[in-house]
């Protein structure tokens, strides 16, 4: 493998991480206690117990300058105060002000949540944080969540994303594809705890990602090369292990069963439990349906596994274990032709990963993980089916069409290592809470791609380095993040990508208008090529080890207002993203039809996300969002193709979505329901149809779920699927489900 010179950064790019460590000793000297002071230590939790960082603990005094604190990333705060008796008050917003007195300590001080409440993510910064304070764009859903939706697959849950639109080809267990505010679907970076899933090059197929054994789900809108090196391009897209509730020490677990329209059927069991320094979440999960098409049925099998075990005071030792494997019948385009009765597509995907969590020190925490994640895929169709015409109502193609035979195979290989150390330079009071992280990456990719019928091999390799410096820095109502990553990629060299964002918290306080905060962040993302783009032999489409990354720039603001109390909050947001370097084939040589890849495509995307959530009442809530994505082709990726001109909006990114949620709960039955909009979009039926179909129309679609508590650890639950029975195509020629109805028994021990 050939790698390209490397490119010095210029002296500007160096400026933002040598600041940044030139404060760091003026930050970090200690003061000197005065005499007479008393010393308060202490946890803030929430109500599961969960510990909840930068809560703002303050000395109820009323002196002008009352001494105060952040609680950091475990929940621990430390204090010194020289009142002889005194109350702590204690704040974060999406959850209730607390007071308690200053009694023996260490505290434990829980603050109940708020109405509408905040989640802590880790997604946004790599480090804990409330995600109010992260300047991001972030969405999670949580255990409860991913309960009460009874979603099956993890892209369900992404379609109820603002600035988020999901493609899947069909039925379940289809090519499904994740759109990010106008980024391509090889723009998302996938994570497991931490343990990236993407291809080289950053395509990543989420058909058979399940919600088995995950306590959350992530997702962060924005440029974020700056943390997460290449592919983090338009979001980060993070799943977390469950892990075991340490306030129940006895095992607990559950099973379930439902099955229903199109011979579906889920079946799924889990077990958690912690004894002495060993703590365990494990889970399976099998779905097999038949789809509606013919020749589309599909299977897949979940396991899952997180282990931690408990080293001295100050270390954690942690296992991932996931596991993959899907088989799915391929029919093609149904709609426009006769369905390909052997076609079929297989993988087998598998991630295991270990990690060490160690508090070196009052002030230093870090952490060394290492991973494979690896994939093995299966393409064939070797039987020659007969001749066909696509037809579509009136429409036809002007000739025949034969049978495309095609049998690949790809195995790749992702290890990855890190360290990340967080150095907590300061707890708050007037220079505020400042924490600074240091982080190294290494992914060595490795790929062997076979196309069995043309008997070619193709092997590649290469090493990637990352070098990342972050500086947060965090007052009572300001949260400021600064931070640059250097990149050496064996493909394209060195890339510098920084990342900025600033919170303000322009009002606070409760009543009918709440907090009010503003934000804004840029960022730079890059993307390698993929294998076949740099290593490819064929003429048709050659490599092009010269390729530079693919490049965006981010760039959003918002407000947030809180309302009623913390009954209510709204959001609205403003983006612009541009992406370059594009890598797309050019043809070489007419006459032969060969051609290579370059870097030739430029497109952007503006535009605007508004959401809501409202707890109604205290067990009827309900979110939802409209996305405006005004994009627009600048210069093309394929210049003969007409869907693909300068002008254009960007493919099968519709310009108008929406999506609403509602939930009630009350005493032993939950009803949630979730609607999503999409508005037309550009999109080809790839079918010669004449005259040709350009253009995707709009389509809701609505979904219904109900739980019913038979017993306190029975649960019978009924979901139903396209409750509209609406008959629409995501990508055109690929008919999704009809209506589809399952029902099923949980219980728990």
């Amino acid at each position: 493998m050939r790698a390209s010179r490397l490119r010095r950064p210029g002296r500007a790019a160096l400026r933002v991480p040598l600041v940044l460590l030139v404060a760091v000793p003026a930050l970090a000297a200690p003061r000197l206690a005065d005499a007479g002071q008393r010393e308060l230590t202490g946890t803030v939790v929430d109500q599961s117990g969960q510990p909840l960082p930068r809560a703002l603990v303050r000395v109820q005094e009323q002196a002008p300058r009352a001494p105060s604190t952040f609680a950091d990333e475990s929940g621990r705060f430390r204090l010194s105060t020289t009142a002889a008796g005194c109350r702590l008050e204690v704040s974060l917003t999406g959850f209730e002000t607390t007071s308690v007195a200053c009694s023996e300590t260490p505290l434990r001080i829980v603050l109940p949540v708020a109405p509408v409440q905040e989640t802590v993510v880790v997604s946004a910064t790599r480090t804990e944080a409330p995600a109010d304070q992260a300047g991001a764009s972030v969405t999670a859903f949580t255990a409860e969540d991913l309960e009460i939706r009874q979603a099956a697959f993890v892209a369900d849950l992404l379609r109820d994303v603002p600035g988020a639109t999901v493609v899947r080809s069909g039925g379940a267990g289809a090519l499904t594809s994740l759109f990010v505010r106008g980024g391509e679907s090889s723009d998302n970076k996938v994570l497991l705890d931490g343990i990236p899933l993407n291809e080289p090059g950053g395509t990543f197929d989420f058909r058979n990602l399940t919600t088995e054994n995950l306590e959350r789900l992530e997702i962060v809108r924005g440029a974020y090369s700056a943390l997460f090196g290449s592919d983090a391009m338009a979001s980060v897209v993070q799943m977390v292990t469950k892990r075991p509730d340490r306030q129940r020490m006895r095992p607990q677990g559950t099973a379930g069963i439902e099955g229903g329209t199109f011979n579906t059927l889920r079946t799924g069991a889990n077990a958690s439990g912690a004894s002495g320094r060993l703590e365990y979440a494990v889970g399976a999960q099998r779905f097999s349906t038949d789809n509606q098409e013919p020749n589309s049925a599909f299977q897949n099998t979940t396991l899952s596994a997180n282990l931690g075990v408990t080293a001295g005071d100050r270390a954690v030792i942690r296992f991932i274990g996931r596991t993959e494997r899907a088989h799915a019948g391929t029919p093609g385009q149904t709609a426009f032709e006769r369905a390909d009765l052997d076609a079929f597509y297989e993988r087998r995907d598998g991630v295991a990963g270990i990690s060490v969590d160690h508090q070196a020190g009052s002030r230093y925490r870090e952490r060394a993980a290492y991973s494979l994640a690896a994939s093995d895929q299966q393409s064939t169709n070797r039987l020659t089916d007969p001749p066909y015409v696509p037809r579509f109502g009136s429409r036809g193609a002007p000739f025949v069409f034969s049978d495309f035979l095609f049998d690949n195979g790809a195995t790749l290989h992702r290890h990855h290592a890190s360290y990340q150390g967080d150095w907590r330079l300061a707890d708050g009071g007037r220079s505020g809470g400042h924490l600074l992280s240091l982080l190294a990456d290494w992914d060595g990719e490795r790929a062997t791609l076979d196309d069995r019928l043309a008997s070619t091999v193709v092997k590649a390799a290469r090493n990637n380095f990352g070098w990342s410096v972050q500086h947060q820095a965090f007052w009572p109502r300001i949260a400021a993040i600064a931070g640059a990553r250097v990149e050496r990629n064996d493909s394209f060299g060195t890339a510098f990508v920084p990342r900025g964002s600033i919170v303000f918290v322009a009002r606070r306080g409760r009543g009918r208008f709440g907090e009010a905060r503003l934000r804004a962040s840029t960022g730079l993302g890059v993307k390698e090529p993929t294998v076949l783009q740099s290593f490819s032999p064929s003429p048709y489409f050659h490599g092009n080890p010269d390729l530079k990354p693919e490049r965006a720039h981010t760039v959003e603001a918002g407000l947030e207002q809180r309302l009623w109390n913390d009954r209510a909050r709204v959001e609205a947001v403003g983006f612009a993203n541009r992406f370059s370097n594009r890598i797309s084939t050019r043809t070489t040589n007419p006459a032969t039809f060969e051609a290579q890849y370059f870097n030739i495509g430029l497109s952007r995307a503006r535009g605007a996300e508004l959401s809501f959530e409202v707890a109604a009442t205290r067990g009827l809530r309900a979110r939802g969002g409209y996305t405006l994505v005004a994009s627009q082709i600048l210069e093309s990726t394929a210049p003969n193709n007409v869907v693909l001109q300068p002008g254009n909006w960007l493919f099968r990114r519709p310009r108008h979505a929406g999506f609403f949620v509602a939930t009630w709960a009350q005493r032993r039955l939950t009803l949630n329901v979730d609607g999503v909009y999409a508005g037309e979009y550009v999109d080809s039926d790839f079918a010669s149809l004449q005259p040709p179909i350009q253009r995707n129309g709009r389509y809701t679609v609505w979904n219904a779920r109900a739980g019913w508590r038979l017993r306190p650890q029975l649960t019978a639950t009924l979901a139903v699927d396209n409750a509209g029975n609406a008959d629409y195509m995501e990508p055109l020629g690929y008919p999704a489900l009809r209506r589809a109805v399952r029902a099923g028994l949980r219980v728990g021990f």
